[in-house]
């Protein structure tokens, strides 16, 4: 074993050497500097280096840059890392990167990857890349007004800045209701609709959280507890804002009702309402009479689908003049991995990462072994009689504890770490939450399999290792548990909700710190309310790049451009209490996930005009009062032909299937290429024969229409009460896919 004198001697020659090898670089600079990139590179750490010292671990790594470094005018050494990773980050070209790989200890070299303009990730996450694609031929959504119904504004917030904003358009003709100048060119309009004469500030956090998603300037180093750190930035940075106050926390309809009518008037050209009520007739529920309104002046109404799921028929928000939105995860995780002492390992999550991070394996207790159910949850008071001090406690979910409250109980009794074990109804929904102390939340399934461990094994042990904040995950996106799902109650005939987006850990604006950060306050929290202003913002950025496309044309390019695989090119899964290999039904997702790299030539757009909606609504079998409550007119079924409600000209189908076969029939527009021709591919569902008549459409200019019908008939293969599949028109640049439900 070398002493201490002998280790600080052999630092002293490995800082000399890399003094010596900087030196000789200042006079052997070979004038590469536009082929230097920044390399991370992995190392092995000798013992004798301590772990703690970081002018010691960042003289080691100096020993590995070679005397050819280029430039050495400048340090090109960047970042040592200590805790996570041992290694470093350099300035190299490829050569003096290859040469790095014949020192001893090396482990691997690649160039750094360009991580991407975030919310801190869900822009680049759906496809939107800074300055090319669609954000850069969108303008980002420059000169559109997007008005947010919520909880308020934190004006002051960076995120919304507006250094760089154009004033808003002529048509603008809004009001601010804050004081002094905290309006601006981003934030154009605030209005307060529950109290008069009151600034619209949000104390809830949950406004500014939906308004800095969906239009928010770019805010660079944002983060929570340390974590998913980037520039966070909203889908349409470049739009203007106007917020509508209509509530601090259950929102009132009245105030609802006025904030539309007020935000039509003023100039918005989209609606995001992060907010909504149980299934109802149309004509009785008043987001969707207002929406209607809105829709018929050309604004697009984006609503959130409920946070009901995984239940059927719970979605909320349906009438087909409305987006929907459901939620889906990202592929970001803030993991805390469990490995068990049989050497199985689980991915888990938890905003609590620790910076010296030295896992160790430790006694592990499951908290119900005594068959208390409210030991079993980690309630309070319930560990008392349980030795659990220095031990890692499996705690169930549910119990009416958060789980936070489930960890205090835990530290309380002198445990030292946590292993949250989702309850069944949350599934494969884990969460990052801020635990007061080492502590995994793991999916049911996982909670499972270690509870078996524990139960099975005389002397079980674990450890939780934290590695921060991880991306990649190949199954994303998954359909979140709560999400609320389809079949729609108020009309079946129409299949939602339409799409869903992020809504899974979306970071975004907060009114207050919740984390005593020094930087802007930032909350990372999930619903459907966190996907509605997803697609808001795209919505926006679609208003900007055709501006002369209507509120079902918007939708319509969505919906058909949706994709409908993961990551990994298999079938969107489910977080839901199944197997998680359970592919995600057309009911949990509609038309899929938003694919905004697609959105902007979708080729085929399904447009729809004010009017057709009557004999739809006649077809609903509302009566002439119901109708005319929806339209805000006077109305007549007898004087238009009713039509069944899948036959709308709506982008996807929605099929109650009995003995006899239903034919529909779609008009689309051609919004691509003006000579163009599309190719029928049919996935029938099962048990279904789909008939199209024709199987090729031929298009000879742009904007031209173009009429297919669809036949359903049962054969002899339908099983269960459901199935699905999808209708597509292939063009060779584009594809135009329709999703297709059959209730039987």
């Amino acid at each position: 074993m070398e002493n201490i004198c002998e280790v600080v001697e052999k630092m002293v020659v490995m800082c000399l050497i890399s003094l010596t090898c900087i030196i000789l670089s200042l006079h052997q600079a070979t004038g590469e500097e536009g082929s230097i990139k920044t390399y991370i590179i992995f190392v092995q750490k000798p013992e004798e280096v301590p772990s703690t010292d970081i002018q010691d671990l960042d003289c080691w790594y100096r020993s590995f840059l070679p005397v050819t470094v280029s430039n050495s005018n400048q340090d090109r050494l960047l970042y040592s890392y200590r805790n996570v990773v041992t290694g470093f980050a350099a300035r190299l070209t490829a050569e003096e990167a290859k040469a790095i790989e014949d020192k001893e200890g090396f482990v691997s070299a690649r160039q750094e990857r360009e991580l991407p303009l975030h919310t801190t990730y869900t822009p680049k996450f759906m496809g939107l890349q800074q300055a090319s694609g669609f954000w850069k031929k969108s303008n980002y959504g420059k000169g559109v007004i997007i008005g947010v119904l919520d909880t308020g504004i934190k004006p002051d917030h960076p995120s919304f800045n507006y250094e760089g904003m154009p004033p808003p358009p002529e048509k603008w003709k809004g009001k601010c209701e804050l004081s002094g100048t905290e309006c601006n060119n981003k934030l154009i309009g605030a209005r307060n609709m529950i109290a008069a004469g009151e600034p619209p500030v949000d104390r809830n956090g949950h406004g500014t959280h939906t308004a800095s998603t969906a239009a928010g300037s770019p805010v660079k180093d944002a983060s929570f507890y340390g974590q998913a750190k980037g520039t966070a930035s909203g889908i349409a940075p470049s739009a203007h804002l106007a917020v509508y106050k209509v509530c601090n926390g259950p929102c009132k309809e009245s105030a609802i009702l006025a904030a539309i009518d007020a935000a039509v008037e003023e100039g918005v050209d989209v609606l995001s309402i992060s907010l909504g009520g149980h299934s109802r007739g149309f004509f009785d529920d008043g987001i969707a009479i207002a929406a209607y309104g809105a829709m018929q002046k050309g604004v697009l109404v984006s609503c959130s689908a409920g946070n009901f799921g995984p239940h059927p028929s719970s979605v909320e928000n349906e009438a087909p003049w409305i987006l929907t939105v459901g939620a889906s995860t990202i592929n970001r995780e803030i993991r805390a991995k469990v490995l068990l002492g049989n050497k199985k390992a689980f991915d888990g999550q938890s905003l609590f990462q620790p910076e010296n991070n030295s896992p160790k394996m430790l006694p592990l207790v499951y908290a119900g072994a005594n068959g208390n159910l409210f030991s079993a949850s980690c309630a309070p008071g319930s560990l008392k009689t349980i030795d659990v001090k220095g031990k890692i406690v499996l705690c169930e979910g549910g119990g009416g504890q958060g789980g936070v409250a489930k960890g205090q109980e835990v530290k309380n009794n002198g445990g030292a770490a946590m292993i949250l074990m989702n309850d069944q109804r949350y599934g494969y929904d884990t969460k990052a939450q801020a635990h007061v102390l080492p502590a995994s939340e793991v999916s049911y399934d996982t909670g499972l399999r270690i509870k078996s461990y524990v139960t099975s094994r005389k002397s079980p042990t674990a450890s939780i290792s934290f590695e921060n904040t991880v991306y990649g995950q190949v199954d994303a996106p998954k359909v979140a548990e709560f999400s609320s799902r389809g079949p729609s109650l108020a009309s079946p005939g129409i299949l939602k909700p339409d799409v869903v987006g992020p809504g899974v850990s979306i970071l975004a604006a907060w009114s207050i710190s919740v984390d005593q950060s020094p930087q802007p306050a930032f909350n990372m929290i999930s619903g459907t309310s966190m996907a509605c202003p997803h697609l808001s913002g795209i919505a926006a950025l679609l208003k900007s790049a055709h501006p002369d496309w209507s509120p079902a044309a918007i939708k319509s390019a969505m919906m058909t451009t949706a994709s409908f695989v993961n990551l990994g090119g298999k079938p969107i899964s489910d977080q839901k209490n199944a197997a998680p290999i359970a592919s995600a039904t057309s009911f949990d997702m509609g038309a899929g996930h938003v694919n905004a790299s697609r959105v902007n030539d979708p080729g085929l757009i399904y447009d729809i005009q004010p009017g057709d909606y009557i004999p739809y609504l006649c077809g609903l079998k509302y009566s002439d009062k119901q109708v005319g409550v929806v339209l805000q007119r006077p109305v007549k079924c007898s004087n238009y032909s009713s039509i069944p409600e899948a036959q709308l000209n709506y982008p996807t189908f929605s099929v109650k299937l009995g003995s006899h076969p239903q034919t529909y029939d779609r008009v689309v527009t051609n919004v691509g290429k003006a000579k163009s021709s599309y190719i029928l591919e049919v996935v029938a569902p099962k048990g279904v024969n789909v008939e199209v008549k024709p199987r090729v459409m031929r298009f000879t200019r742009l904007n031209q229409k173009a009429t297919y019908s669809v036949t359903f008939s049962k054969n002899g293969y339908a099983t269960g009460d459901f199935a699905q599949g999808s209708l597509v028109w292939k063009s060779n640049w584009r594809t135009v896919r329709s999703s297709i439900a059959v209730m039987f």
